[in-house]
């Protein structure tokens, strides 16, 4: 397959996840990511995981979900030689990905502004919590903070249990899914003759997913509330108990309505005044609901969804994330990429591409999760440095 980004190098000094989704998405594209990790330690998730052992030998497991296909070199910014070294590698990128507390790189004489007279053509992304301005630029920010200050965890649960996270770190790949998006924008330019620089807020990522509920507030002054699988813009829509296992019923159209009372065996129902419009369903969509589920408790999940499927009635099960996965429907589409015995893992390891097709093929990567500096020498020597000044440079702690 030939890779839109095949031509484009990037620098990875980002850490955990936000950055290194990022830079992930880059490279299933096809550019050239470099991944400069800091001597002895490198990325934080290198030490994160479910499998301490992997976590001890700086390749645990949230380490592995977003990194494979990068090379590793380790630099120590702040050593002068190692500061040189990360210029020349500057010199050949195209993009920079960071995502350190705003003022750090100026800090290490490494901001954009410098940067970029290395650079001319330099994309410059900056990934924070906050963004580069504003009252709260300076302070951490961990997902849950951003979950929890976009608002979005305010509308997650049902009026009784909110708020709640939700169940995976989505602040940090929103941020980096927007980074990506950004980035590859900004490559597309054409005649690019000037450094660009990226800003991507957390916060304000997340906030711009949050579309519709943040129009009902700005426009119509409805304030978002939880209302738990419940679809706050149409009736019957949601989560619903059967007779075993919950299913997933999205009539949001009359004509679908009116198709589920019909499968149902309850065509009443769509005569009914309480139930026969749009905005009176939502009124008593509470006890519509009870009534659906009355009904559906005569089969289970298994059996009503490809009878509401048949009649058109979008509807599905609610998976574990195993039985996602092991579904022939991502199983097939080749979303699980498979790196046999990895080093320094030293066992097969699986991770998630993309989520698309390419001229029907899954982007992907040859390489897997690099150890920590394992393309320093490499990469050095592509630059210009020969066998003994890495040596020098390695005694002198640049590396």
């Amino acid at each position: 397959m030939s890779k839109p980004l095949h031509n484009i190098r990037v620098l990875d000094l980002t850490n955990v996840l936000a950055g290194p989704f990022c830079c992930h998405q880059l490279a299933l594209m096809g550019a050239d990511v470099i991944k400069v990790e800091t001597p002895g330690s490198g990325d934080l998730a290198r030490q994160l995981g479910a499998d301490a052992d992997l976590n001890g030998k700086l390749m645990g497991l949230s380490f592995l979900a977003q990194n494979a296909g990068k090379r590793s070199i380790t630099l120590n910014l702040k050593n002068p030689q190692g500061k040189e070294a990360f210029l020349r590698l500057v010199q050949s990128a195209d993009a920079l990905v960071e995502n350190f507390r705003p003022g750090v790189m100026q800090r290490l004489g490494l901001g954009f502004d410098e940067l970029g007279r290395h650079q001319p053509r330099l994309v410059y992304c900056a990934i924070s919590g906050f963004g580069q301005d504003g009252p709260l630029r300076s302070l951490p920010a961990y997902d849950q903070i951003i979950q929890g200050m976009s608002g979005a965890m305010s509308i997650t649960g049902d009026p009784d249990t909110a708020p709640y996270r939700v169940g995976y770190p989505v602040a940090d790949t929103i941020g980096g899914m927007t980074a990506a998006f950004a980035v590859a924008a900004a490559l597309a330019e054409p005649q690019r003759t000037q450094p660009r620089f990226i800003d991507v807020s957390m916060l304000e990522s997340v906030i711009a997913t949050m579309g519709w509920v943040v129009s009902n507030y700005l426009n119509a002054g409805q304030d978002p509330q939880p209302l738990g699988n419940e679809n706050f813009t149409a009736s019957p829509s949601g989560t619903f108990k059967t007779g075993e296992g919950l299913l997933n019923i999205a009539a949001n159209k009359q004509e679908q309505f009116e198709a589920l009372c019909g499968v149902l065996g309850c065509p009443e129902l769509a005569r009914d005044e309480r139930y026969a419009q749009r905005q009176a369903r939502l009124r008593n969509r509470a006890e519509l609901k009870a009534r659906i589920e009355a009904l559906l408790a005569a089969r289970p999940a298994a059996e009503w969804w490809p009878l509401l499927t048949d009649a058109g009635i979008p509807a599905g099960p609610v998976y574990s994330v195993p039985q996602a996965l092991a579904h022939p429907q991502i199983s097939g589409r080749g979303l699980v990429a498979h790196f046999p015995d990895v080093p320094g893992v030293n066992r097969d390891v699986r991770v998630v591409r993309g989520g698309f097709k390419l001229d029907g093929q899954a982007p992907a990567v040859d390489t897997p999760p690099p150890t920590l500096g394992r393309d320093t020498q490499a990469l050095l020597q592509e630059l210009g440095y020969s066998v003994e000044e890495i040596r020098g440079m390695a005694d002198a702690g640049a590396l």
